[in-house]
């Protein structure tokens, strides 16, 4: 390229302003929570598992909410759907108020930032804090996952996986065994 026609590239490009990828973040300083959308938010006041359980999803222990949606098609006896059903309640009953911690504490941070209060040892309590947080809310949607699995048959886990698209659908029930 010659210099002139390089010039004049360079020069169109700082004027048309950063490309969209270069401002991942606009419109978000208007949150109310920065760290947390609004979808966030709701779904932790839910109790909501956001992801947080892929560690079981993914690796055969499934979560009491998608086995309730998908009962009839397992085949969920009165029993276990009752079982799990109780499994739900206890998860959702431990999650909501760790939610709304969580919602607290990020909302704490933030605003330690939003007054330029923060200082190094805030900032290690405030994130300390919201790890713990995080790790106990975790830990609450990951047991749920342990609990659940243990209800199931090696056929309705062989097809809790078909039905969510984990495994391929002509492949022979794996062999699973409750501990």
């Amino acid at each position: 390229m010659k210099p002139r026609t390089l010039s004049l590239a360079l020069a169109a490009s700082v004027l048309a302003g950063p490309a969209p990828a270069d401002m991942p973040y606009a419109g978000q300083q208007a949150r109310a929570i920065k760290a947390l959308s609004d979808d966030d938010i709701a779904a932790l006041r839910k109790g909501e598992g956001m992801g947080v359980a892929k560690a079981a999803e993914l690796n055969g222990y499934p979560g009491p909410a998608h086995v309730l949606v998908l009962a009839a098609q397992l085949g969920l006896t009165d029993s276990q759907q009752g079982n799990v059903q109780t499994i739900f309640g206890r998860m959702s009953a431990a999650a909501k108020p760790l939610g709304a911690k969580l919602i607290a504490q990020e909302q704490a941070l933030d605003q330690l930032f939003a007054k330029s209060e923060i200082t190094p040892d805030r900032l290690a309590a405030a994130t300390a804090a919201i790890a713990k947080l995080q790790g106990r809310l975790r830990s609450v949607h990951l047991a749920a996952h342990l609990e659940t699995r243990a209800l199931l048959t090696a056929d309705q886990l062989a097809r809790y996986q078909q039905l969510r698209g984990y495994s391929d659908p002509q492949a022979p029930a794996a062999h699973h065994h409750h501990g």
